[in-house]
This record gives structure tokens, C-alpha cells and sequence, in this order.
């Protein structure tokens, strides 16, 4: 049947109060649940979805409830059930999802979705049927499994010594120098610099609270406490370095902006009037054929400046405005000419690459290319397995490699 409304064994209502509604990161999972297409009765055990909201991060919960109202959407278009799914649903399901571009990652994050609902339901998981395995199986044979990465931002750009080479291309130097000194230049500036730095994935680095950051031996530099990240549900903490030139930024974003506390990158709202010419009076006798007049047309008016307002949120900025904000920066900087080695057309290509991402790429690359070895690099990072810091340094391995080191003394 369709199960437009809630009727499961537990009634369950969008929530009002509690921590997880307080973040107003995401509806109730449970609500979203008892709305999906059931051919029988599903009994919801409410506290049992309340506990897994509580155990997981916002980020996780957006990510199942998003998943599963897209299963739940084809499921009603193809008139499909999507509780409890059966193997054959499921496969299909992935088949469209692959005949419409879905990359093989997201596809199995699509399938872990829909694992984890029937697990939580008490249901019989489908996923784990052989004819599920074989499908994924096939897809990721024929569209293979390497994901795309995202555009480094490195510090001094594509070079190979990061010391003494030029810097060129798109590089975290010149982006930081082309920042501007109004309120939106000073917050873009401290957030790339801290980036760099830190290599915060996006919902880490809008995280960062003032409180955060602490001194360090280096007067001039600091540390900042990452009190929770993606490898560290259960806020176990780490700690980041921050450069004397971060700290710097910081400081001039905080103090332009009246930031003591609380989220340190924020929303920044920006209104802009044009100039205005002045406007010379007349005397009221000078105008003929008028027979009513208005005072205020015959006095004199001054020039009125440009000018900018600004207006500062008190909440962070969202995760997923981060990508957008660099490549703006990285535009920025091309008009302003800081970036004199590329065309438009070489932009153009390579801001499609710049994502959140990227600051953490570029990070991970510079020390792979000061010869930084992987334990050093995974610590830096906050790394759990050696496989996605080897993957973004497979290029620069590459070329430093045997054969690439070969062809340098040949030349």
C-alpha cells in the first residue's frame, strides 16, 4: 500500500525539542521513514532511530535521509515497494542509478543506505543477496572504481620544490594576497589560510570556534583543537598547526569583524549603494510654466558616495558553501591579475576541479613533495588508512618515481 501517512506500529511526529532538532540539520529520521512506500505493516521503534540520530553525525543522518527519500521516489514512479525492498528492487534500482551517471562510490554508499534502514526496521537485509553483490560487481567492472579527485590547492602551485621553486598556476600564495581588506577579503583569507594549514575537510573547518585556538612553543603561531572530525565520531580530539601567517589572518578577521567567541568563519551579507552626483539647486523663479511647486526639486543635493554596508551572521558558514568561496577567491585573484601565467580558458578547466576538498589535496601533496614519508603525512592529516593519502600523491609519485627519475638524468 501506499504509506502517504504515518500509520507504522509507532506513531511518530517531526520533532520540536532535543539535541538533534536543535542543530537543525536534519528532519526525524523517523518521520521520514513511516512516509516511505511499505507493502506491510512496519512497526517503527522510534527510540531505537533515536538512538542511531544521537550515535551519528548530522552529516551522516542528512546523507541516509537523503538516500532513502531518492530509493523511496523510484520506488513510488516505478511502482515499486521500498520496505521491506527485495534483492531484485534493489538491483534494478542500481542499475538506474548507474544508467543515469551515478559513480560506483555512490553507489555503494546508496546500497550501505539502504542496509542500514532495513537493519534498523528488524527487516531482512536485501543487500546481502548474491544477485545485489553481482550487480555492483559488474557496474564497478565496467566503470571502474577510481574516483574523481579534487584539484590540489597547493601553496606555492604545481612545482616540484616547494622551497625555492616559483610559484605558478593556481597557488595558495597568490589567492591569499589577493584578498581584499574588506570584511569579505579578511574572512576569505583567514579561512583559506587555515585550511591550508590544517587540512580540514569542510564540515570540520566550519567547526572551528575562537575557543579553539590555543598557543603554541611559537609565539607568533598557534594550535588548534579539533575537537570532532570524520575519523573521530566520538570526539577522541586532535590538534592542527597553525602558521604565524594564519594566526595573523585570523586576527584581522576577528578583530574587523568584533568576533570574540563562537564560530570563528561566518556568513557575510554585503550591501551595496552607488554614488550619486551632486545635483545643483534653482531658484524657484527661474522655472516657468509650473504652477505648483516643490521645494525639494530647487535645493541644492550633494554627491553621495559608493559605499558597502556589512552584516555579519552569528552562525557558521554551511559546509557546503566552503567549494564556492575558494573558487571565488581563485576568480578574484584572476581579475585582479595574481595569477598572470593562466588564460581564461586555463581557468575556466581548472576551477571545475577546486572543491572543499582541495586545500586538504594541495596540503597532502606539498608534504609528499618536501619529502614528508606516509606516517608523517597520515599524522598531519588525521588519516586512518594509508589509501586515500597514497591515492592523491599517486601523480607526484609518479614522476618521482624510478622512471620518472631515469628520464631527469637523461635529460
Amino acid at each position: 500500500m501506499d504509506q502517504d501517512e504515518p500509520t507504522a506500529g509507532n506513531t511518530v511526529k517531526p520533532p520540536k525539542s532535543g539535541a538533534l532538532a536543535a542543530t537543525g540539520a536534519v528532519d526525524d529520521l523517523a518521520w521520514a521513514v513511516v512516509k516511505m512506500r511499505a507493502g506491510e505493516r512496519i512497526v517503527v521503534n522510534a527510540a531505537l532511530l533515536a538512538a542511531y540520530q544521537a550515535a551519528s553525525s548530522p552529516h551522516s543522518i542528512r546523507a541516509l535521509k537523503s538516500d532513502l527519500e531518492a530509493f523511496d521516489l523510484w520506488c513510488r514512479r516505478t511502482s515499486r515497494i521500498a520496505l521491506p525492498a527485495s534483492p531484485e528492487i534493489v538491483a534494478d534500482y542500481l542499475d538506474a542509478r548507474a544508467g543515469k551517471g551515478a559513480k560506483p562510490a555512490s553507489l555503494g554508499r546508496y546500497t550501505a543506505s539502504i542496509a542500514k534502514i532495513h537493519q534498523l526496521l528488524d527487516l531482512k537485509d536485501p543487500t546481502q543477496a548474491e544477485l545485489v553483490k553481482l550487480r555492483l560487481r559488474a557496474i564497478r567492472r565496467e566503470k571502474g572504481t577510481a574516483q574523481a579527485q579534487a584539484r590540489p590547492l597547493r601553496f606555492k602551485g604545481p612545482v616540484r620544490d616547494v622551497v625555492r621553486d616559483t610559484p605558478r598556476g593556481i597557488n595558495v600564495r597568490a589567492l591569499l594576497e589577493a584578498c581584499g581588506d574588506d570584511l569579505t577579503g579578511l574572512r576569505d583569507r583567514a579561512l583559506l589560510s587555515v585550511a591550508y594549514d590544517s587540512g580540514l575537510r569542510a564540515s570540520e573547518l566550519i567547526a572551528v570556534e575562537v575557543e579553539h585556538i590555543v598557543e603554541a612553543l611559537d609565539p607568533q603561531a598557534r594550535l588548534l583543537e579539533i575537537r570532532r572530525s570524520k575519523g573521530d565520531q566520538e570526539g577522541e580530539g586532535a590538534t592542527a598547526f597553525l602558521s604565524p601567517r594564519s594566526v595573523r589572518a585570523i586576527a584581522a578577521w576577528t578583530e574587523a569583524a568584533d568576533i570574540a567567541t563562537g564560530p570563528l568563519f561566518r556568513r557575510v551579507q554585503v550591501r551595496r549603494y552607488k554614488a550619486r552626483a551632486a545635483v545643483k539647486g534653482r531658484r524657484i523663479d527661474s522655472i516657468s510654466g509650473r504652477e505648483t511647486w516643490d521645494l525639494r526639486k530647487t535645493l541644492s543635493k550633494p554627491a553621495v558616495p559608493a559605499r558597502a554596508e556589512y552584516d555579519i551572521g552569528s552562525s557558521p558558514l554551511h559546509p557546503g558553501s566552503i567549494g564556492p568561496i575558494f573558487r571565488t577567491i581563485i576568480q578574484r585573484a584572476f581579475d585582479r591579475g595574481a595569477l598572470g601565467d593562466l588564460t581564461a580558458d586555463d581557468l575556466a578547466r581548472l576551477l571545475k576541479g577546486i572543491s572543499a576538498h582541495s586545500t586538504r589535496v594541495g596540503l597532502n601533496q606539498d608534504l609528499f613533495a618536501s619529502g614528508e614519508d606516509l606516517a608523517g603525512i597520515m599524522d598531519a592529516l588525521r588519516w586512518k588508512s594509508p589509501r586515500m593519502p597514497l591515492a592523491y600523491n599517486r601523480n607526484l609519485a609518479a614522476e618521482a618515481g624510478a622512471v620518472g627519475r631515469l628520464f631527469g638524468r637523461m635529460e
